[in-house]
């Protein structure tokens, strides 16, 4: 007779044939003898010994296969499971990891409820739930949280409310460092072959700083040298040149743009210039950084600049080009973190 898997075989036959096995080898007959006879293998008649030794008749009565379908965590529990990986970070739970993985899930879960799971199963949970992977985002300690609401509850829709009285147009602006060096998107090569990509081996920046609306328009200015209160009050200048309304300029806490000299230079206009500062440490409420990101993807980090000239070439020509496109620029305030400030 052949021999089978007897993984082939239904759970009805298994269960009747079990039995018999291990009464044919009780009565003498050897494991060799009995595989020959049945046309089952050696490997599946040991593993029925160990189970009858452990067992008995009982623990040879087959187990239900494929997966569960039960889920093992109760409803309350799996909620609770959710809140925690949505509000905390794994070392908060005193869990011994910086991310959420399906590790982390998993120790999570045996830590809360003493169920054990496999990592495959904390994948389909997380799937079940709505969870994917993804790249974080990085957030200071600093933050104060109340001070991020209380800009996005309080002090933005006053400005904002404000600014309409006065017929003033709100820019939101920052400054940003481009490196000869920053590499940015993935290039297609044989696995384990990691990609070359040939360029300079010198080092060169340069700085730019810039201002959008929510309407989009998009004023910048790029610059080779550190930034002081004399750059930013040169941008600030061509700023209100380019104005026909009054400008309310939001900025994060820079020294510069809280130094006496700038303040003192926004005094003398005359109402036509005020200064509005972000939350400390809160640069996603900043519509303007999404440019930043663009720029340093798009016109440096997959561009291979040879010079310091050509990469000012490129930084401007890139923002050029998006000066002349004023519904891409109003799309830097569709992510979720700076909707608040589309309102037109």
């Amino acid at each position: 007779m052949e021999k089978s898997d007897a993984r082939h075989l239904s759970p009805d036959a298994l269960d009747a044939l079990r039995p018999r096995v291990m009464q044919a080898i009780a009565g003498g007959m050897s494991q060799t003898d009995a595989a020959r006879t049945f046309g089952i293998s050696r490997q599946s008649i040991h593993a029925w010994q160990r189970r009858w030794r452990a067992g008995g008749a009982r623990a040879l009565r087959s187990r239900p296969r494929g997966r569960p379908r039960q889920i093992q965590l109760a409803p309350h529990q799996a909620a609770t499971t959710v809140r925690l990986i949505t509000d905390h970070c794994p070392d908060q739970v005193k869990l011994p990891f910086a991310l959420w993985t399906r590790d982390a899930v998993r120790d999570l879960i045996a830590q809360r409820w003493g169920v054990q799971l496999s990592v495959w199963t904390v994948g389909r949970y997380l799937q079940r739930w709505g969870f994917t992977p993804q790249k974080p985002l990085r957030r200071a300690y600093e933050r104060d949280p109340q001070a991020v609401q209380r800009w996005l509850k309080e002090e933005y829709p006053a400005i904002r409310a404000r600014a309409r009285r006065a017929g003033a147009t709100i820019f939101w602006g920052d400054e940003s460092g481009m490196r000869s060096d920053h590499q940015a998107g993935r290039s297609w090569a044989r696995r384990g072959e990691t990609p070359v990509v040939p360029g300079t081996g010198q080092r060169f920046h340069c700085n730019m700083i810039s201002a959008l609306t929510n309407r989009g328009h998009l004023a910048f200015m790029v610059f080779k040298v550190r930034f002081t209160a004399g750059v930013f009050l040169t941008f600030l200048r061509r700023l209100l040149r380019h104005s026909d309304q009054p400008v309310y300029l939001i900025v994060d806490g820079h020294p510069v743009h809280r130094s006496r000299r700038v303040k003192q230079w926004i005094t003398a206009q005359g109402g036509r210039l005020h200064l509005f500062y972000l939350p400390g440490y809160s640069p996603e409420l900043n519509p303007d950084e999404y440019l930043n990101n663009d720029v340093k993807t798009n016109a440096v980090g997959r561009q291979r600049p040879h010079t310091a000239a050509e990469l000012i070439a490129n930084v401007r020509s890139h923002l050029r080009s998006t000066q002349r496109q004023p519904k891409k620029v109003r799309r830097y305030f569709d992510h979720a973190d700076v909707r608040y400030a589309a309102d037109v």
